[in-house]
């Protein structure tokens, strides 16, 4: 049965002059472009490529760069080398991840779960779908002596750069300090928690990154993702 795509493509290798011609068609389409991207991102030559499609070197790098027509037989061939469909090469291309926020858009979030925050948060990238860490922005206030830091856990690891101010971070059973300049990673499946060790609030760039940790694989248990967010600045590519 002749697919939509197959139908496309001899649609527009049959039309009539005034109708979209077949090269005008492979243009929009970016074939060429794309198995170049395919080919490169395999560190594969043309010979090479030629090798597994059985078609020569000359006339890949002709469909390349959009100097001749492919026949499906063709595509299919290449395609099979890298392992895709056919309607890979008539698909509409995704495009490039950019978003941008101003700081006039974000919302300053108190620490949640406390009658007296003891850091505040502003998501930098909250409108971002489908995101693998999240960066925060965070303020650390002062607090009174003897005040109980409450400690949290997320799964996945955390980078937090100390912009300016005194930090403590505690992380399992050890405290850290740190001075403006400083950064810290570490294994967010380990109980950690923050304190402004100045008399001025301490103000750092936090991201959290979702990749599981040795830790969470062998059976920690992180909170659940609603506390975890609220608990921390997530601070959680002619024939022949």
């Amino acid at each position: 049965m002749e697919t939509k795509t197959q139908s496309a493509l001899l649609n527009a290798e049959n039309a009539p002059p005034a109708a979209l011609s077949a090269e005008t068609f492979i243009a929009e389409k970016r074939i060429g472009e794309r198995i170049r991207r395919l080919r490169l991102k395999r560190s594969m030559g043309l010979v090479e490529l030629g090798r597994h499609t059985g078609l020569s070197a000359s006339f890949l790098s002709q469909l390349e760069t959009g100097r001749v027509v492919p026949t499906l037989r063709n595509l299919a061939r290449v395609a099979m080398v890298f392992g895709r469909d056919l309607s890979y090469f008539f698909e509409p291309e995704p495009h490039p991840l950019f978003r941008l926020h101003r700081r006039s858009e974000r919302v300053r979030l108190p620490q949640s779960g406390v009658d007296d925050p003891t850091y505040y948060f502003e998501s930098l990238a909250y409108m971002v779908p489908d995101r693998q860490l999240d960066p925060y922005f965070a303020e650390f206030v002062p607090v009174r002596k003897g005040t109980e830091i409450r400690p949290h856990v997320h799964p996945g690891y955390e980078f937090l750069y100390l912009l300016q101010g005194e930090l403590e971070i505690r992380h399992g059973d050890r405290t850290h300090a740190l001075d403006a300049g400083d950064s810290v990673y570490f294994d967010a499946a380990t109980p950690h928690a923050y304190r402004c060790a100045g008399p001025s609030p301490a103000v750092a760039l936090i991201v959290t990154m979702h990749q599981m940790t040795p830790q969470a694989a062998a059976g920690v248990r992180p909170i659940p993702p609603q506390r975890a967010t609220a608990a921390a600045p997530q601070p959680s590519e002619t024939e022949r």
